[in-house]
């Protein structure tokens, strides 16, 4: 087996080339519309079980969004956003542990050797994922800027402010203003890929190595990881809101 940076193609459908990560996508948006299409239309007044559970999490959530915007209104129009930002990359980061990871999949010639191409990859692994994540957050964070200040008191965080006084100044921080929307796109994407990519070689690494026990630690390692970098992509989103909103 040889460690990909890119995803694997493990079968073609009509011309295109269906990947391990986008399967594991599939697999977990699937999974997320089909718990929340049940689970809506069986809420009970006392909350038992699996609705207890759930429940605690999307309460902490909508804590920590209160903390943040210290604006209750604004919580419930952000928190809908972020809670499924969060839910969705966190179970991208945890597929890496799901037994069969690098070692369950099919086996294809590539470069004159047979290697195995896996079945189950993170989708959080693929720059392709991280990078459509980055941009519907940015995309967000401008849509909810315009919604509620206007075009043009929006528009003059980048544009207006070159026109003011002192001229040079204006300018300089209107240009940084325009750079560091496109920053986040990039700082985004990378953060959270390089951080699963590289638990997923070390876990693929320590499996191939030592199977048995050594990994063990690693594994609650990468649990630990997969839940602070989804904790941080969803809090990142939340204050890139949270400042599109407010005007200078």
């Amino acid at each position: 087996m040889e460690i990909s940076l890119t995803p694997e193609i493990i079968f073609n459908w009509n011309g295109f080339g269906i990947t391990n990560t986008f399967l594991m996508t599939l697999v977990i948006s699937f999974l997320i519309i089909t718990v929340s299409f049940f689970f809506s239309r069986r809420i009970k007044s006392t909350p038992r079980g699996f609705q207890n559970v759930l429940e605690t999490i999307l309460e902490a959530l909508l804590n920590l969004t209160d903390s943040i915007t210290e604006n209750k209104r604004q919580s419930r129009q952000f928190f809908p956003l972020v809670a499924t930002i969060f839910i969705f990359v966190l179970l991208c980061n945890w597929v890496e542990i799901v037994p069969g990871l690098g070692t369950i999949g099919v086996y294809r010639v590539h470069h004159g050797e047979e290697t195995l191409t896996p079945f189950i990859r993170s989708s959080s692994a693929d720059l392709n994922v991280t990078l459509a994540l980055a941009l519907i957050a940015v995309s967000a964070a401008q849509f909810f800027g315009v919604s509620t200040l206007g075009i043009r008191k929006y528009a003059g965080k980048f544009l207006i402010s070159p026109f003011r006084k002192p001229y040079v100044v204006g300018t300089f921080v209107g240009l940084l203003e325009i750079v560091s929307e496109f920053s986040k796109i990039i700082s985004f994407s990378f953060r959270l890929f390089g951080n699963i990519f590289a638990g997923e070689v070390l876990l693929t690494v320590m499996l191939i190595l030592v199977p048995y026990f050594i990994p063990l630690p690693f594994l609650f390692l990468e649990i630990f990881v997969g839940l602070i970098q989804a904790l941080v992509f969803a809090m990142l989103t939340l204050s890139f809101l949270k400042k599109a909103t407010e005007a200078h």
